[in-house]
């Protein structure tokens, strides 16, 4: 797959890094994007399995929802 295109599920190809801003309720977060981009990211699921604790000023990877770009997922904690 070359860069720029979508998998069959639906999901970006290529993760951004960001910095969180802020803990939001249910689970989300704040994060800015290198790009100067705020979106609302929510911990993917294998994240959530491992337990990653975060916390404002963490940078995190982060995948950009191809459907809604001012939401996205967090992958990992850099």
């Amino acid at each position: 797959m070359s860069k720029g295109q979508q998998h069959p599920d639906g999901r970006a190809d290529d993760p951004q890094e960001g910095v969180i801003l802020a803990t939001l309720p249910k689970a989300l977060f704040r994060v800015k994007l290198e790009s100067g981009e705020n979106i609302t990211a929510a911990l993917s699921t294998q994240a959530k399995r491992i337990t990653i604790k975060l916390l404002p000023g963490d940078r995190v990877s982060v995948e950009t929802s191809p459907f809604d770009p001012t939401r996205g997922r967090i992958l990992e904690r850099l």
